[in-house]
């Protein structure tokens, strides 16, 4: 077997409460998910893409149109067990990155996928990555829009979906430029091989339970997770309302 050293994982699957279908939803007349995938293979230095699911419907259209799909067990509770089934099947290294690209996010853009490869390559003691991005005090006081704090080495302190940091004297208080005060964070992780084996490891702790964030399983078993800042976020597709502004600039672009 072909030895990868950098694996894109796509994980994929066919419920969602808001957006039934998901992955399979018309772009432009192609999935979302061969969208998602498309990008990921442009991505410079990635070795394989490949999308997890246990959905045959989407494994068909994967299939259709020329992608890698990986069938995976029904019983997983999250799309890093998904991904880490793919991943102990490829055979991979301890060494090896394994690149957890979100299947929602059908304009991916290379830059933070580089960035957090960029973070391991540079650092062989750091496990896990992860992107962030600048956002509004407006943004930071949605739930749905989780907040990462960092040390002064670039390292996850917390992600919450509170504002973090809170202002005890008010953001009046704050000198100058308070929207850059909140970090996003963005949901794309880069592991090592070895890192994700001990993440799945671990039973989820009681700081992922009340959060309902994954990723706070890393930090309470001590697993430092190193943050890259970019300019922007992705657009993800949740919602019907993002569907339809996906396709819109979908076809604005093929219109240019």
């Amino acid at each position: 077997m072909k030895q990868y050293q950098k694996v894109a994982i796509i994980p994929a699957r066919y419920a969602s409460s808001r957006l039934p279908a998901k992955p399979l939803a018309d772009i432009g007349g192609l999935p979302m998910v061969m969208h998602v995938y498309n990008r990921a293979m442009a991505i410079e230095g990635i070795d394989l893409v490949v999308v997890a699911t246990d959905d045959n419907r989407i494994a068909d259209a994967v299939g259709k149109y020329g992608g890698k799909v990986s069938m995976t067990n029904r019983s997983h509770q999250s799309g890093t067990d998904r991904i880490f089934e793919v991943a102990r099947g490829y055979g991979l290294s301890d060494d090896a990155i394994v690149i957890n690209i979100q299947g929602d996010q059908p304009l991916l853009e290379p830059t933070p996928v580089k960035r957090m490869l960029e973070l391991l390559e540079n650092d062989n003691a750091l496990g896990i990555a992860t992107p962030a991005c600048p956002m509004t005090i407006e943004e930071a006081r949605n739930p749905n829009r989780v907040k990462v704090v960092l040390d002064r080495n670039g390292r996850a302190l917390y992600f919450s979906r509170s504002p973090i940091p809170y202002v005890r004297d008010g953001l009046d208080a704050v000198a100058e430029a308070t929207d850059n005060i909140y970090l996003r964070h963005i949901g794309l992780y880069a592991y090592r091989m070895r890192t994700l084996s001990q993440f799945v490891a671990c039973p989820p702790g009681l700081l992922e339970g009340l959060e309902k964030l994954e990723q706070l399983r890393a930090l309470e078993n001590s697993m430092s997770i190193g943050v890259c800042v970019v300019e922007t976020a992705p657009v993800e597709v949740d919602t019907p309302e993002d569907l339809e502004y996906v396709r819109l600039l979908a076809s604005n672009a093929s219109a240019s």
